[in-house]
């Protein structure tokens, strides 16, 4: 496995380069260009400022997450096709710098939901937090509650243009039924994936985070039989996952380890965080160590080694530890518990490798 983290870029993230490179394992950073709105072409100029921030340390750039997908593409639009041949143009803009994999989502109007973002987790720390009875109220109030806390920061999937005109995003949406939604991210792929097959880049999909449907609106990438059936929907080896062990964690129900297992071939990218669920069905992020979440890391990482997975794999999202917290810090992004979730799993990695043998 490739260790990488992910980085906001200059300016836009209080967490240095220089801080990163004294994490042992970093080989790569994740980055995307924050500035830019879904359906923007993103330029060789600005593509070319970032990669020489990163050569500067020795980080190669090869996963980009995200380059967001246009909302008229996931409602099925006549508009799509122009924001698809702009898409096509970012990935031939990003391979000549040495992108591999391209991370995007293909959830509607909300990208990851949350209801408290430094919630007390009981030893001094904060974390990402999932209050199940406020998604049944006001969309508005928890987009308000999230766009207020991140302090001028950006989150893709979160743009302030976009969260203005939430009640015209949501009436767009009223006619894409789940089976409308399946049909639009196969249109968007197969448009796609000559594309890919020509610059060499990967499209890796994020998992619907939480994996349910909310505010009335479908998700997708849900759990095993739906990540089965969008891997067999556009069966190309350019059409990849990226696969989030805490957001399909967040449902109980889901074995990470067994999907993990039955599709690691196709796993581009893979994302590893720990979630502690209550019987009331709030869930709460936790530390990567095993033992503080339900997600069960240790076998999620026996099988990715068991697999030979080769890919590209962070921490995601981790406590606010010490002086971290609102206005000092990223919800889920700080610096502390990342780091300390790297050092665990490449515990557990070399553990593993001395096990078969191979240190």
């Amino acid at each position: 496995m490739q260790m990488t983290w992910r980085w906001y870029g200059e300016g836009n993230d209080q967490i240095k380069l220089s801080d990163i490179k004294q994490i042992p394992g970093v080989e790569g950073i994740v980055w995307a260009l924050h500035d830019k709105m879904p359906g923007e072409v993103w330029q060789p100029e600005e593509i070319a400022e970032v990669k020489k921030q990163l050569d500067e340390y020795g980080f190669n750039m090869d996963v980009v997450e995200s380059v967001n997908v246009h909302d008229d593409i996931k409602i099925g639009l006549p508009t799509r096709d122009q924001y698809i041949e702009n898409y096509k143009q970012t990935l031939r803009n990003l391979a000549p710098f040495g992108v591999k994999v391209v991370t995007y989502n293909f959830m509607p109007i909300f990208d990851w939901t949350r209801t408290d973002l430094f919630h007390p987790v009981g030893d001094g720390s904060t974390a990402l937090f999932y209050e199940k009875a406020k998604i049944q109220q006001d969309y508005k109030e928890m987009a308000k509650y999230i766009l207020e806390n991140l302090h001028g920061l950006t989150f893709p999937g979160w743009e302030p243009e976009r969260m203005a005109k939430l009640d015209e995003l949501f009436e767009a949406y009223k006619p894409v039924t789940k089976e409308k939604l399946w049909e639009n991210l196969k249109y968007f792929l197969e448009a796609i994936m000559p594309t890919c097959h020509e610059t060499g880049i990967k499209m890796a999909i994020h998992m619907d985070d939480p994996p349910w449907d909310i505010f009335g609106i479908p998700r997708l990438l849900v759990d095993k039989e739906a990540i089965l059936h969008f891997l067999k929907m556009v069966d190309d080896p350019y059409n990849c996952l990226c696969l989030c062990s805490g957001s399909l964690g967040a449902n109980p129900k889901n074995n990470v380890a067994d999907i993990i297992r039955s599709c690691c071939d196709r796993i581009a990218f893979a994302h590893i965080r720990n979630v502690k669920h209550f019987p009331n069905g709030d869930f709460s992020e936790a530390s990567h160590r095993d033992c503080d979440g339900d997600t069960g890391i240790l076998e999620i990482m026996r099988a990715y080694h068991d697999c030979g997975f080769d890919g590209y794999i962070r921490p995601d999202h981790g406590r606010q530890l010490w002086t971290e917290g609102p206005g000092t810090c990223r919800p889920g992004y700080g610096l502390y518990d990342r780091a300390l979730g790297i050092m665990y799993m490449l515990g557990c990695w070399d553990m593993l490798e001395r096990e078969a043998g191979k240190i």
